[in-house]
């Protein structure tokens, strides 16, 4: 297990004075950054291999929303590692132990010159401490929902904030932008995200939004009705 402590800060905040759920996927992956930075095998290792991590799939389970200005301790477990793919937990918690949210993410390590899954090498092998799992409910990747969905709407184009290092879209950048589909009074107990396809800087997004009872979705796709992304959002 690796760790880090924080203390919420404004600019992470919502308008209740709560860590967003920006924040919280923010947190998440800073942690495993830190860990890999830590470790050696972070973003300079990577980028002289010609690899990237991408992620697959998010679920994250949110049991409180830490006030702005709350200490908090932000956790990650690495708990199995199969060929080209790695699995992680993640857990936010007070000081005190009380747990505020808890994640499972499945991740890709890719060649970045053939964009093709690569296996991962023995120095992440030997650095990455496998752990046992956290327990909590392990929901199926791949996100299925019914119901009517609204009439495609208008596209947004990708900027240059939304870009991360591997430069494509990154993950919360996602969700972030689907989080302005749903009704603004949505209180978001657990997301879950599956990436399908790498947007890149001036790519067309197309949102498609569809509701259910307890439940908010909205699929991000390209021109050809193929998905870049795809996030439900259940409410509390």
């Amino acid at each position: 297990m690796y760790s880090f402590q924080s203390r919420v800060r404004y600019s992470e905040v919502d308008s209740e004075g709560r860590l967003s759920i920006y924040g919280v996927l923010n947190y998440l992956q800073d942690c495993s950054t830190f860990q890999s930075e830590a470790l050696g095998i972070g973003l300079a290792y990577l980028k002289k291999q010609y690899m990237a991590w991408v992620l697959n799939y998010w679920q994250v389970d949110i049991l409180r929303y830490p006030d702005m200005g709350e200490e908090i301790e932000i956790g990650t477990i690495p708990y199995d590692i199969k060929g080209f793919m790695g699995y992680r937990n993640f857990f936010i918690r007070t000081m005190e132990g009380e747990m505020l949210a808890k994640a499972n993410s499945i991740w890709t390590l890719i060649d970045t010159r053939s964009i093709r899954p690569v296996r991962v090498t023995q120095e992440m092998v030997d650095g990455y401490v496998i752990g046992q799992r956290l327990d909590m409910e392990y929901l199926d990747r791949k996100i299925k929902v019914t119901g009517k969905a609204s009439a495609q709407l208008p596209p947004l184009t990708v900027k240059r904030h939304n870009i991360d290092t591997n430069q494509h879209v990154n993950n919360a950048q996602y969700v972030l932008i689907a989080m302005d589909y749903i009704p603004e009074e949505t209180k978001i107990k657990r997301l879950r995200a599956e990436y399908k396809s790498s947007a890149r800087l001036g790519d067309q997004l197309y949102p498609v939004v569809t509701s259910g009872e307890g439940w908010e979705h909205v699929a991000l796709c390209n021109q050809e009705d193929g998905i870049y992304a795809t996030v439900l959002f259940d409410k509390g």
